[in-house]
C-alpha cells in the first residue's frame, strides 16, 4: 500500500507537490484543437510528467491521484462559475475520466521507472508515448463507461498523434531543464576551480615558509642535541667549557627558534584564511584524530617512496582529546614505523579505553629492534635510521615521547614477541590528562 507520509518530506520536496497541485491543472487550460472541439491538446499531463521526475521522493501514483483530484475540482468549479444552472454531481460525472486519465499516465510512469532515464531524454520521449497511449485509452474507455462516448479506430489514431505531439514536446522541455542544470554546474564547477586555485596558490606560498621552519627546524634540533652530549661529557668531566660558551650556545639556539617561532606565525595567519574555524579546535574525537594521522602518514610514506598500508581502530566510549597532545604522541611514534619499513609493509594504530586509561598502540611489520638495543631505545640520541648519505637521525623522538607521556603521568613502553615481526609501542596516559577541563 502506497502511503504518503509528509512530515518525512524535505521542504523542497512539499512545495514542489503544492505547485503540482495548482499548475497542472492551469497548465490544462492552455490547450488547443487541432482536429475538431471534441480531440484536445493540453498542456497539463507534459506538466505532471516535469513534476514527476522532479519529485523522486513522493510516489507517482500519489502524485497521479492527487493531480486527478485537482484536475476534476479545479473543472467542477469552472463549470459553478461559468454556467448559471448546473449540477454540480453532473459536473463531477461529466469530468471524471480527466482523473483516470491522470492516475493511469502516472501509474504507468512508475511502472516503467522513468526515472532510471534521467540522462537519456530520447529514451523518456519514446516512453511518454507509451505513458500518453495508455492513458489516453484509459480515459477512453472512462468516457465509453461513465458518459457513453462512442470509441473509435479514428480516435485511436487521433490519441497515437497527440501522444507522439506531446512525447516530442516534453523532449524539448526536459532537455531545456537538462540543459539549464548543466549551466549551472557548470557555473559551479568553475566557481569551485578558481576557490581551488586561489586555495593552492596559498598554500603554495605558505608551503615556501615551512620548508625554510622545518630546515631550521632540523638545525636546532642538531644543535641541540650537540649541547646535550656537550653538558653530559662535562657531567661525566671528560670536557671542560666556560659558562661563557654554553651560554652563547644556548642563545644561539634560543634565537633560531625565535626565527622558527615568527616562520609558523606567519604561516599560520596564512592557513587561517583557509581553514575553517572549526578544523582548528583545541579538541577532537578520535575517529577524526585517528584520520589526520593516518591521512598525514600516507603522504608521509608516499614522498618517501614506500608502499604502506594503515589500518586503524579504537575501542569503548571516548571523550574529544587534546589535538595537539594526542597527535605529537602518536605521530611520532608511526613516523617511525614508516621510517622503519623498507619498501612495503603495514602499520596498525589502535586505541583503548581502560576505565580513566588511554592506551594507544602502534605497531609496523618493519625489521623491527634488536635485543641488544631495546633497553636504550628511549635515550636521547639512540637511532638505528641513516639517510641515504649515510647521516644518522638524531634520535630525538622516542625521548621526546616519553618525556611527553611521563610529563601526562603516563608510561610508553616497547613491546617485543619472539614470533612478531617489526615493532610494538605501547602508550599508557590518564584520560583526566587529555580532556578539556570543565
Amino acid at each position: 500500500m502506497v502511503i504518503l507520509n509528509l512530515h518525512s518530506l524535505e521542504k523542497k520536496e512539499l512545495q514542489l507537490l503544492v505547485a503540482m497541485i495548482i499548475l497542472v491543472p492551469l497548465a490544462g487550460e492552455i490547450k488547443f484543437y487541432p482536429f475538431n472541439e471534441v480531440y484536445r491538446v493540453s498542456f497539463g499531463p507534459p506538466t505532471l510528467f516535469i513534476f514527476l521526475l522532479w519529485l523522486r521522493k513522493v510516489p507517482a501514483v500519489i502524485c497521479g491521484v492527487l493531480a486527478g483530484l485537482s484536475i476534476v475540482t479545479f473543472r467542477v468549479l469552472l463549470d459553478l462559475i461559468s454556467l448559471t444552472s448546473v449540477d454540480w454531481m453532473a459536473s463531477i460525472h461529466t469530468n471524471s475520466p480527466y482523473f483516470f486519465y491522470y492516475f493511469t499516465y502516472a501509474l504507468v510512469f512508475s511502472v516503467l521507472r522513468i526515472h532510471r532515464f534521467y540522462n537519456r531524454p530520447w529514451v523518456i520521449g519514446l516512453l511518454g508515448i507509451v505513458i500518453e497511449l495508455a492513458a489516453g485509452i484509459v480515459e477512453l474507455l472512462a468516457e465509453n463507461i461513465m458518459i457513453g462516448t462512442v470509441m473509435t479506430l479514428d480516435a485511436f489514431n487521433k490519441i497515437m498523434i497527440i501522444a507522439i505531439f506531446r512525447s516530442f514536446f516534453v523532449i524539448g522541455l526536459f532537455s531545456m531543464i537538462k540543459l539549464h542544470e548543466s549551466k549551472l554546474r557548470e557555473a559551479e564547477i568553475q566557481k569551485r576551480n578558481e576557490h581551488m586555485i586561489m586555495l593552492v596558490s596559498n598554500l603554495y606560498e605558505e608551503s615556501v615558509l615551512l620548508k625554510k621552519s622545518v630546515q631550521d627546524a632540523e638545525e636546532i634540533t642538531r644543535q641541540s642535541y650537540n649541547l646535550y652530549q656537550k653538558l653530559q661529557e662535562i657531567r661525566k668531566g671528560k670536557k671542560r667549557l666556560s659558562l661563557e660558551e654554553l651560554s652563547r650556545h644556548a642563545l644561539r639556539i634560543a634565537g633560531e627558534v625565535h626565527e622558527i617561532k615568527k616562520d609558523n606565525q606567519r604561516i599560520l595567519s596564512g592557513l587561517s584564511k583557509v581553514i575553517s574555524e572549526e578544523s582548528s579546535l583545541d579538541y577532537l574525537d578520535v575517529r577524526s584524530l585517528l584520520s589526520i594521522i593516518v591521512r598525514t602518514h600516507e603522504k608521509y610514506a608516499e614522498l618517501l617512496g614506500k608502499n604502506i598500508e594503515f589500518s586503524i581502530a579504537y575501542n569503548g566510549s571516548h571523550p574529544e582529546y587534546h589535538v595537539y597532545t594526542f597527535i605529537s604522541i602518536v605521530n611520532n611514534l608511526v613516523a617511525n614505523a614508516v621510517e622503519a619499513i623498507k619498501g612495503t609493509g603495514s602499520i596498525e594504530i589502535a586505541v583503548e579505553r581502560e576505565n580513566d586509561w588511554l592506551q594507544i598502540r602502534v605497531h609496523d611489520d618493519g625489521p623491527g629492534i634488536p635485543d641488544q638495543y631495546k633497553d636504550i631505545i628511549f635515550k636521547p640520541g639512540f637511532t638505528l635510521k641513516f639517510d641515504s648519505t649515510g647521516n644518522s637521525s638524531t634520535g630525538i623522538g622516542l625521548s621526546y615521547v616519553k618525556e611527553l607521556a611521563e610529563k601526562l603521568n603516563g608510561e610508553v613502553k616497547f613491546e617485543h614477541q619472539e614470533d612478531s615481526k617489526g615493532a610494538t609501542f605501547i602508550v599508557r596516559l590518564p584520560i583526566g590528562n587529555l580532556t578539556q577541563k570543565r
